[in-house]
This record gives structure tokens, sequence and C-alpha cells, in this order.
């Protein structure tokens, strides 16, 4: 992961008052696919990136195991370390929701000798994240109003990650949610087909995440093989055992070479737009709509704003206060790691300004 330049701390009340501080920070961004880590030195209220590397986590049995590894890098001694997990943090612990981790901030105190561990949600970390990002490392799928209130991220990869961000009036407070875990909701008899086809697999319960993800998409493309009841061309067939299916098929959307794959990435977007209706709604995220992950930067070629913008607005009578807010493609794989270093940074800032 690449991180160029400086970084300013924007949730620093008064930054002067932490002019002097200075001190190491580690931030992770721990997803089931990639755990990401990045160091950096904090001085005059600025982070300087020293080191990033990305590790896969089914490499690991752990996270210290994967610190452990590091051992030829000769790091530093970390002050304040922040993981973004992806999961739900509760009490200081957590287990991944796609992966077999389990973190407990107490423990990787002891076990990595760091005196200040946090653990967030990924979600919550991306939203601090954004608070960086310029205009290049977003794309305007639709433009709002500029009513300033709540404001929501959704973030389709490996999982389904959705968060809030709270606008108390002056600047925006993220929070944590496990939403993606909320059930699919069908409107047409092709959705109904759709749920009945994964509940065969998944139980009564079928959650969003099981269809706006990597994952969905092969759940999506394998429904419409068995429902359109197409027979598999050979050369497909081979690609999928080799490479990653999701990135095969929209691959093979946007190369025209198998119309399957094609309807498999508009039901795709179709659902996202539906699930990103949901989350304004519920928010009220009159302040924005942001969209992040792993799987829209890459599909961006094949992705069709005007449909999004039509299947999104299909709330009936909510339509006209969802026509008020804009929604952006996040385009910097990075928002995450800034976000808990930014935390990281933060909690180290606060114990530094307890008074004696």
């Amino acid at each position: 992961m690449e991180i160029s330049g400086e970084a300013n701390l924007p949730f620093l009340e008064n930054p002067k008052d932490w002019a002097g501080a200075a001190g190491t920070i580690l931030a992770g961004d721990i997803g089931g696919t990639k755990t990401n880590l990045s160091l950096y030195s904090l001085k005059e209220a600025k982070l300087h990136p020293l080191f990033e590397k990305s590790f896969l986590t089914r490499d690991f049995e752990t996270f210290s195991k994967l610190m452990a590894s590091l051992s030829d890098e000769k790091l530093p001694h970390i002050d304040s370390m922040c993981l973004g997990v992806a999961g739900p943090v509760t009490g200081g612990k957590v287990v991944g929701t796609n992966f077999h981790w389990f973190l407990e901030e107490e423990k990787l105190k002891n076990e990595l000798n760091i005196p200040l561990v946090s653990l967030i949600n990924d979600m919550e970390a991306n939203a601090y994240g954004l608070a960086v990002l310029k205009d290049k490392d977003f794309r305007i799928i639709k433009e709002g109003e500029g009513y300033k209130g709540n404001a929501a991220l959704l973030s389709p990869g490996t999982g389904l990650g959705e968060a809030g961000m709270f606008w108390d009036g002056k600047t925006f407070h993220p929070f944590a949610t496990e939403g993606g875990h909320c059930d699919f909701s069908p409107r047409d008899e092709l959705d109904i087909n759709f749920l009945k086809f994964l509940q065969q697999e998944f139980g009564h319960h079928v959650s969003w995440e099981r269809i706006i993800s990597g994952p969905g998409i092969l759940n999506i493309y394998k429904f419409l093989r068995e429902y359109r009841e197409v027979k598999e061309p050979k050369w497909f067939t081979k690609l999928m055992q080799e490479q990653d299916p999701a990135a095969v098929i929209s691959q093979c959307a946007g190369e025209k070479r198998y119309p399957l794959c094609a309807e498999v990435m508009n039901l795709f977007q179709r659902y996202l737009a539906i699930e990103t209706a949901q989350v304004a709604l519920k928010f009220k995220a009159t302040g924005g709509i942001y969209i992040g992950g792993g799987i829209l930067p890459k599909i961006m070629g094949i992705f069709d704003s005007e449909k999004f913008n039509k299947d999104f607005l299909q709330m009936n009578r909510m339509n006209p206060l969802l026509e008020k807010m804009g929604i952006k493609v996040i385009l910097n794989e990075n928002s995450p790691m800034y976000g808990a270093a930014f935390y990281a940074a933060k909690q180290f800032l606060n114990n530094q300004n307890k008074p004696e």
C-alpha cells in the first residue's frame, strides 16, 4: 500500500496544544483477505509514514504471530496502536467476521509491549479516514444538495461493511454498525427466487452481505446460471478455477465475452443501490453517502451511474429526501489505514495531555 507525504490530524480541535508531542504510531487494517500495516512518526501534530506492508490474513494464526514475522524489520518502540478490524468490537475484544482471529486490547498490550492499543471496527476506521481524502480520491455518482447532517458509509468487499457518521452541528462522529448482516429484502419475482436459492445454502436468514460482496457476486452468478438454464462455457469454467471468481465475472462482463456475467453485474449494482437507499434512510444521511470497499473502484468501467441512481430512487414517499443526498465512490483504498492511524494518534495525544 502506497502512502506519500504527510497526513494532518483533522480531528484535533486545538492542534497547537500538542505541537510538542512525539511518538511512534502503528495502524492496521485487518480484513478477511488482507491485513495492511503502516508505521508513522508523530511530530508536531502530523503523521509521517515510515513503513508499510501487506499480508494475507489466512497466512497467520494470530495477529501476534504476524507481528513476530516482522522481527527482521527492526521496528522502533511503538507508543500507540489502532487496528481497524472487520468484525464487531465489544469491550475491547473482537472476533473477525470472515476470518478466525480473536483480538483483545489488554492481551495485545502485554504480548506486543505497546502501552496504548485500540481496536475499532474497520468501517469506523474508514469513516475517520475520509477526513483527509482529496477530491481526486472520490468519484461522484450522484450530486447532492449540500445539506449538512449525518452521513453513511457502505463498503462491499470480502464482506459488506456499513457505518454511520453522526453530525453534531460542527463535526462528524463515526460509529460502527453490523447492518450488512440485516436481511436481504426481495422486491420482485426474480428476487424472491434468488432468496429461495440462497436459503437452500445459508438457511432462513440471508443477509445483504451474501449478495453485495465478492462472494455475493459469485452467489448471483450461480443463481442466474441455474435460473436461466445457461450452459457454462469451458473456457469460463477454467478461469473460475484458476482465478478469483468475482474478478473473473466482472472482467468478462466488461469484455462482453459471456452475456450472463453482464446480467450478474447489473443485478449486483441494483442490489447495491437498493441497500444504499435503505441505509441512507435509516441514518437520514443528508450529509452524504460514501461507497468504499475493494470492488467498486475496480468495476467503475462498467458501472452505470444513471441506472444506479434510478434504482436508488425507488423509495416511494421518501424519494424527495433521497434526491437531496449525494453519493460518492471512494477510490483511495488507504482510507481505513489513515483512519486507524488518526485514532491511534488521538489516543496517544489525549494520554499525553492528561493532567498530572
